[in-house]
């Protein structure tokens, strides 16, 4: 049977729930997708491959975990990543990572498993992505770990937080031999589960999607360092200056005396640096901005509660500036919550300014109790690679996240967020800066559909965006079509008007008593795992 590991009583966070109770038991190979892949009870790796449409051969063994999973109390349930078509990387439960070479895979004749690294590296984890990549001719994989971990001083919260471990393992050459080793190892740390957390194809960034922020453990120390220097310099001062960023500007706000007037004040821009000063005082803010501005466009006023406010446009719009001046610590960053805006306009032209007119895109009062979820909003950030800075923000406000997918494997994988009733896809293009998330597909009306489903587990969608699916905890799977043409005349009376296409859906109930413990969508098929069975559901005829 699977192996699957049940949560102990120390686990009873939601935080661990989400992270292990809901953990998805069955592995799609997103690079040979006739083929899924799980872990049973004697620690084997088991493949299980489509071959005539719809019927699958006998399980068969591709590898065998070398240790005794059972001997481990505190483990967790084993991981498995593909990221590439000959390379896995694969944690045991117990806190160990495998790299894998397993050649062509889905070809018995070239598929072995062959471990080249494998390391103990701490407390248990699961892998929650992992890239494979070639960077200036030497190989590399970039594993990401997830932990739940007991937080000794968190008195007021849950008790825990959340680590990601960002892991880099390449191709070392020592005395003509090739070996692989880690050569870098970063740590993030945040307070809840990511619902989205992937590697860049590149190794050069990550991006993370959570309820709670994430930060980088050596910043913070280091921050705190430099917190306890400055405090024995000086008490704690109030900022002379607050700024705030959206994609395109920055506003700087800065409270000055009553006696000030407009002629006592004078800003200086230039394309990369900006002066301010009050009559013949030396300057209040001065020096190198973070990056360049539009300098010419740049303006400034006095407001009526006597500050002065200053708005910079941005040369490089998107851009996320972690500070305003290099170096100055005089001021402070307010967080802008509104960052959502690039999502306003796919689902509606307006939004739904009059609810009594005809066909509302959406009405707040028709939400039922089952559209209420848990979090307030959640925030998609990108981190930096080296410095493990964020360079972009965006606070999804109340679009909740529903799912993500692999649509193309070699790039990263997509993110479903709930926009009023409807369910968009959205694709990260790390390289494209202008483009980084690309609405690729919208499944009508999922995002309310789904609300209703109190017992879903899993959700996924076809990576030619054919039809989207969700399963209960046990037995039923809701099938969503996309719309269709339709083959005879439809009218609709109320309206009057003739119907060109409709979506179907349908249910699927499997004869099967056992909780469902994987989910995997292909253009033509669905996988359903329970502990003793894999149920195989055809959904559209292969081409």
């Amino acid at each position: 049977a699977v192996a699957e590991v049940k949560l102990r009583d120390d686990q009873y966070t939601l935080d661990h729930m989400r992270a292990f109770g809901m953990y998805n038991y069955l592995h799609l190979d997103s690079w040979s997708q006739d083929n899924v892949y799980y872990v049973d009870q004697s620690g084997r790796v088991m493949n299980l491959s489509v071959t005539l449409d719809t019927s699958l051969q006998k399980p068969r063994e591709v590898f065998r975990l070398p240790a005794d999973l059972t001997a481990c109390d505190n483990r967790l349930c084993a991981s498995i990543y593909f990221p590439s078509s000959t390379w896995v990387t694969l944690s045991d439960g117990t806190g160990r990572l495998y790299l894998i070479k397993t050649g062509k895979r889905g070809d018995s004749a070239s598929e072995k498993w062959e471990i080249v690294f494998n390391e103990e590296l701490g407390s248990p984890f699961i892998v929650a992505h992992s890239v494979s990549f070639v960077k200036s001719g030497t190989h590399s994989v970039a594993v990401l770990l997830l932990r739940v971990e007991k937080d000794e001083l968190d008195t007021k919260g849950s008790g825990f937080h959340v680590t990601l471990e960002w892991v880099t393992i390449a191709e070392m050459s020592k005395e003509g031999d090739h070996q692989y080793e880690i050569c870098r190892k970063r740590v993030l740390q945040g307070k809840s589960v990511p619902h989205y957390a992937a590697i860049e194809p590149s190794g050069d960034g990550l991006m993370i999607l959570s309820y709670k922020p994430f930060k980088s453990i050596q910043q913070e120390e280091e921050k705190l360092v430099e917190n306890d220097d400055a405090k024995t310099a000086n008490e704690k001062k109030d900022p002379l200056y607050y700024w705030q960023q959206t994609e395109d500007d920055v506003t700087i706000t800065i409270h000055i005396p009553q006696d000030i007037t407009k002629d006592d004040i004078k800003v200086h821009f230039s394309p990369e640096n900006i002066r301010v000063t009050l009559k013949d005082q030396p300057p209040l803010m001065e020096g190198k901005l973070h990056s360049s501005v539009d300098h010419e466009s740049c303006t400034w006023i006095i407001k009526e509660n006597k500050s002065l406010e200053i708005s910079l446009i941005k040369k490089n719009e998107g851009l996320r500036w972690p500070e305003l001046i290099i170096g100055d610590t005089n001021g402070e960053l307010i967080m802008d919550t509104e960052m959502s805006e690039c999502l306003m306009h796919l689902t509606s032209e307006e939004m739904n300014p009059n609810p009594e007119k005809e066909n509302p895109p959406c009405n707040a009062q028709e939400l039922e109790e089952c559209d209420a979820f848990l979090e307030d909003s959640a925030t998609l950030c990108r981190f930096d690679g080296d410095t493990l800075q964020v360079t972009h923000v965006i606070n999804l406000g109340s679009n909740q996240y529903l799912f993500s997918a692999v649509v193309d494997p070699r790039e990263m994988p997509c993110f479903c967020l709930r926009h009023d009733v409807d369910a968009l896809l959205w694709q990260p293009h790390p390289d494209q800066p202008e483009n980084m998330w690309e609405h690729i597909a919208t499944f009508n009306a999922l995002g309310y559909v789904q609300a209703s489903k109190q017992d879903k587990k899993f959700m996924a969608c076809a990576p030619d965006y054919s039809y989207s699916a969700l399963c209960e905890c046990l037995r039923r799977v809701f099938i969503y079509r996309q719309p269709a043409p339709l083959s005879t005349v439809l009218y609709n009376r109320k309206e009057g008007r003739q119907v060109g296409q409709v979506a179907k859906q349908l249910v699927a109930t499997l004869e099967a008593n056992d909780p469902i413990l994987g989910f995997q969508a292909t253009n033509e098929r669905l996988f359903v795992l329970t502990a003793k069975t894999l149920f195989l559901i055809k959904v559209n005829t292969g081409n």
